[in-house]
């Protein structure tokens, strides 16, 4: 059930004032996420600012310079407060002012909170040094980080009432995760190298010559980088027409949140297709009257009419 304006009145003060440190977070650290979250209810905002801030503490953890022991306690102390919340021992007045956004967020929403555990267990993944030989293998890395925070900002939305097929809807937001991960992981394929890290498979990265790494502004000598980009870009296409099924299931404003978040990692996809070596020139981005011109794409329902159609058309 989703809270009443009488509900966001009437909460205590110190929940208020942790929902703002959860959105003070979010904002400063996710512009193209607020974005497309300030297209929501303010309890549904709320609500996400809070899933976002837990999820940045888990993710700092993980990019921070600690050594890895020490980031592995780190992250099972994080696990502890989740469990807390879990288990209702967050009070109103605890320390900790995003254990008390969740918590409070967890009570008014059906959050799967154990796709926090799951981002977890991907960071751990990082910390460990993991690579990934071939796709199947980065895609359980991507589900955990991405796909997992699909299914958890499902619990916030919820699907509409009546809208068709939602036992898929868990499966739509889940494969829209691993495509905004896929983008990200070609946006910052550079910044990833520079930090020890490689997410792209090994078999891909061989197959276009490319196994020599990113540690400059041109790719390795001899390799096809483009086509490497290219072959990436349309496997990410492909999961974000997969994972778009989810836009008519939502609600209109809950729809366009969505598409406008998802939007703005699409164009960043095109945007990398068209100059493959921006990404290791610097970080590839939008400027923000397109950010806004996506939002508003996004608030008229359009996509969601767009793939609704399409589907429609599919059952035909």
């Amino acid at each position: 059930m989703s809270p009443t304006v009488e509900d966001s009145i009437s909460l205590p003060a110190p929940v208020i004032a942790a929902y703002s440190y959860c959105e003070t977070v979010t904002g400063s650290e996710a512009r193209n996420f607020a974005y497309g979250i300030r297209l929501l209810p303010v309890a549904e905002r709320r609500a996400m600012s809070a899933l976002y801030a837990f999820s940045r503490r888990v993710d700092d953890i993980g990019d921070g310079t600690l050594a890895p022991e020490v980031k592995a306690d780190r992250l099972g102390a994080t696990r502890d407060i989740l469990d807390r919340i879990r288990d209702g021992k967050v009070d109103e007045d605890d320390t900790d002012p995003v254990a008390v956004a969740l918590a409070d967020a967890a009570r008014r929403f059906p959050i799967p909170l154990g796709g926090l555990d799951e981002l977890i267990d991907g960071v751990l993944m990082d910390v460990k040094g993991v690579t990934y030989e071939t796709w199947d293998d980065l895609k359980l890395y991507c589900r955990c980080v991405a796909g997992a925070i699909g299914r958890l900002s499902l619990g916030i939305f919820g699907p509409a009432p009546g809208a068709p097929q939602t036992e898929k809807a868990a499966e739509y937001a889940d494969t829209l995760g691993l495509a905004l991960q896929l983008t990200n992981i070609l946006r910052d394929v550079r910044e990833d190298a520079g930090n020890g890290r490689t997410y792209l498979p090994a078999d891909d990265l061989a197959k276009f010559g490319c196994s020599g790494g990113f540690d400059g502004p041109h790719p390795p000598a001899g390799s096809d980088f483009p086509g490497l980009v290219h072959f990436e870009v349309r496997r990410a296409r492909a999961l974000f027409a997969e994972g778009y099924r989810l836009l008519p299931m939502l609600d209109r404003r809950s729809g366009a949140c969505v598409a406008a978040m998802a939007g703005i990692y699409r164009r960043l996809l095109d945007r990398i297709e068209r100059d493959p070596l921006a990404v290791l020139r610097g970080r590839v981005s939008l400027p923000g009257h397109e950010k806004a011109y996506v939002a508003v794409r996004g608030l008229s329902g359009f996509d969601a009419r767009q793939i609704g159609r399409q589907a429609g058309r599919r059952r035909a």
